[in-house]
């Protein structure tokens, strides 16, 4: 059978040694890892610019807001969708409001 030698206890010396070889061979590595990779661009150009994003943003609620009171109007309410684009339905609804 095989015996198993003890394992020898560093002393705080070696350990120090040893950490300090460890964190040269890892600032080695990443220097030659740098050396490797390409120069990045400093400036990204997006696909969509952010002022476009805005307005797509922008027209995307107003869309949500009609379709949604659509919805709202002539499913649950029981009348008739298209009625919710004419401004007598909203003056009705302001009215009944801001009752006096």
């Amino acid at each position: 059978m095989e015996q198993k030698e003890p394992k020898k206890s560093l002393t705080r010396e070696e350990l120090r040694k040893a950490q300090k070889n460890k964190a040269v061979q890892q600032k080695e590595v990443a220097a030659t890892e740098e050396q490797k990779r390409p120069e990045k661009l400093k400036w990204r150009i997006r696909l969509i610019p952010i002022w476009l994003r805005i307005l797509i943003l922008i027209a995307a609620m107003v869309i949500a807001a009609v379709a949604g009171a659509m919805v709202g109007y002539g499913v649950l309410g029981g009348g008739n969708p298209m009625d919710v684009l004419e401004k007598e339905t909203w003056q009705h609804i302001l009215d009944l409001v801001n009752k006096d």
